[in-house]
């Protein structure tokens, strides 16, 4: 099947298709350094004209087998894969994926709430990342590209005495599956009208790590292009497959291919917000026209 149509740029492929329907023939086998795969999650959110449910879990773990074929078979040798999932799916494509890849890490992504908390239960505060490789022994993992402050004696500038040469603490460290890093907030430069955008700062570390410069970066499931935005903005290529045209025009901003598409000027959201409280606000809720914290999961 062809893709409806695609746009290349400056090492920048941006797909509008299917990504079933399209990967076997739009990306080429072995080639690609990273994935980075952010399917729907199957938890009922609309994606424009996309409602993200399906019949059953049977269902679900089964179409994401297909596309989980399909990602592997067109990463490299020593290339490397990340994959989303909500918290009730990923045991699915954990038990799958272990079969096929080399599991290295359990990432959780942790955030602060925004909104209405559950009432009689736990509620969810995290999202799953896998981070897997086809081979164990050879993949790129750059830790001093991501090294972050170490919690240790080398912020009081201690001596480690276990040394035969007594010297200070290491000061870095590579992170540990559990990263911190907020949502994007509907006010934020980098917001767009979409239910489950990911923020740069977690693509920028899975990038920096897993991929060198003039690499190729794969996302199949595109969405808001943050992948493509970080990847080219730390001098990868990068190949984004997106169904929703909606979405595509997003991408073609936000990538710098295009202005406008079919006569339509490609503009980011206009954000407006009058403050309920306080100077300039009445405490009306018809004064709020946004949505101050964005989409949520």
């Amino acid at each position: 099947m062809q893709p409806e149509f695609t746009y290349e740029a400056n090492g920048i492929t941006l797909i509008h298709g299917d990504a079933l329907d399209l990967l076997d023939t739009v990306v080429a086998d072995a080639q690609v350094n990273l994935v980075f795969a952010d399917p729907p999650y199957n938890i009922g959110k609309k994606f424009g004209g996309f409602h993200d449910r399906w019949e059953s879990d049977d269902a679900y773990a089964s179409w994401s087998a297909r596309w989980l074929d399909l990602c592997i078979k067109k990463l490299a040798p020593d290339g490397t894969m990340y994959v989303m999932a909500s918290t009730q799916a990923m045991p699915f494509l954990d038990l799958y994926l272990r079969t096929r890849l080399s599991i290295l890490s359990r990432i959780v992504w942790a955030y602060d709430s925004s909104g209405v908390q559950a009432k009689k239960y736990f509620g969810s505060l995290y999202e799953p990342i896998l981070h897997a490789v086809k081979d164990p022994e050879h993949y790129t993992f750059n830790a001093e590209a991501i090294a972050v402050e170490a919690r240790t004696g080398a912020v009081r500038h201690l001596i480690d005495y276990r040394k035969p040469t007594p010297t200070l603490y290491n000061s870095k460290k590579v992170p540990g599956n559990v990263w911190s890093f907020p949502r994007v907030r509907y006010r934020m430069d980098e917001y767009e009208e979409h239910p489950s955008q990911k923020p740069e700062v977690l693509l920028e570390r899975i990038v920096l790590a897993s991929s060198n410069p003039g690499d190729l970066v794969l996302d199949p499931f595109a969405g808001t292009f943050t992948t493509g935005a970080v990847a080219r903005r730390l001098g990868r290529r990068f190949i984004g497959v997106e169904r929703e045209r909606e979405y595509i025009k997003i991408g073609l901003r936000r990538l710098g291919i295009r202005k406008d598409l079919d006569g339509e000027a490609l503009a980011p959201p206009q954000k407006t917000y009058v403050r309920r409280n306080g100077p300039g606000g009445s405490g009306n809720a018809d004064e709020m026209t946004g949505d101050l914290f964005g989409p949520t999961k």
